[in-house]
């Protein structure tokens, strides 16, 4: 267990370090964006994301090298989200990862602008051969890569999942939609993660492919089940961004539908599940368990 642990650690710190030079080595050629785009991206962040990518290219003998460009990809992707998501006109939010928003701290345009520059890094970084020279992907491998984080991203998966919960507000929602609006919202972006870790092993079986899918669509789920259940019970110093939000602003979620005590048992159970589908992949699949249980057991 402790070993690990001490992996997905020192894997968080290798996105950290890749994250901190992404925006610093780029001209500054808009000095006041390019501070907003630092800040919003490095100031802090589980990087469940791109431990994500690097844990499902180690589990598959892929190097990690070759995942670094889509684990940066990634959270620039997440990174952007979460700047448009905690704007006036979504969510108007003015905490963030413990520090104000980016719209608080810079200002609303600008943090609109920031947004649209991590979306353009997120497949620069994915497509350019230069910056990260020791991923040696064929360009096949990394137009599908492009591909696969467009469709999560756009506006059949993360945005439409934004959409959806936006005009949800105030309303009743079956769990069947609840569950749809998750599966676009976080799901999508979760299962991008794992889906891009394994393209960048270059070498996934379809049988590995199609079992890592299942796990993500079960533990993306579990994610947004554990954040509808922290937003009532941790606080907001823990979690980094405003406790109660979600109950403030009317929307629909798990305990709202199910009861706190059912949405507890609904994460737990899409965790077991997620564990025993990765069964088959014996040890290789370990820092991906250990991914999952974090997941339902985290307390922000």
């Amino acid at each position: 267990m402790m070993s690990q642990q001490k992996q997905l650690v020192e894997l968080q710190q290798r996105a950290n370090h890749l994250l901190d030079n992404l925006v610093s080595s780029r001209p500054n050629t808009a000095p006041y964006l390019k501070k907003a785009i630092n800040y919003s991206l490095t100031q802090g962040g589980k990087r469940l994301r791109p431990l994500l990518t690097y844990a499902t290219c180690a589990g598959l003998n892929g190097s990690l090298e070759n995942a670094d460009p889509a684990a940066m990809a990634i959270e620039c992707i997440h990174t952007y989200s979460l700047i448009h998501d905690d704007l006036p006109a979504m969510d108007d939010d003015a905490l963030r990862r413990g520090q104000p928003t980016c719209h608080i701290a810079f200002d609303e345009a600008t943090a609109i602008l920031a947004g649209d520059a991590l979306q353009a890094l997120a497949f620069e970084a994915l497509s350019t051969n230069d910056w990260y020279p020791d991923c040696v992907l064929p360009p096949s491998t990394k137009l599908k890569q492009i591909q696969i984080l467009a469709q999560a991203s756009g506006m059949n998966g993360m945005v439409a999942g934004q959409s959806i919960d936006l005009s949800s507000v105030g309303k009743q929602l079956s769990l069947e939609q609840l569950e749809n609006m998750h599966h676009c919202k976080t799901g999508a972006l979760i299962k991008a993660s794992i889906q891009l870790g394994a393209l960048a092993s270059n070498q996934v079986e379809e049988s590995a492919w199609q079992q890592l899918g299942r796990f993500a669509d079960a533990v993306g789920l579990a994610f947004q089940i554990q954040d509808d259940i922290l937003d009532i019970e941790s606080d907001t110093e823990t979690l980094g961004k405003t406790q109660g939000a979600d109950i403030a602003n009317d929307k629909p979620t798990y305990p709202a539908i199910m009861g706190l005590s059912q949405a507890k048992q609904k994460a737990q159970q899409l965790t077991d599940e997620a564990l025993a589908i990765l069964a088959p992949l014996g040890q290789a699949a370990a820092p991906l368990k250990q991914l999952a249980l974090l997941i339902i057991q985290r307390n922000h």
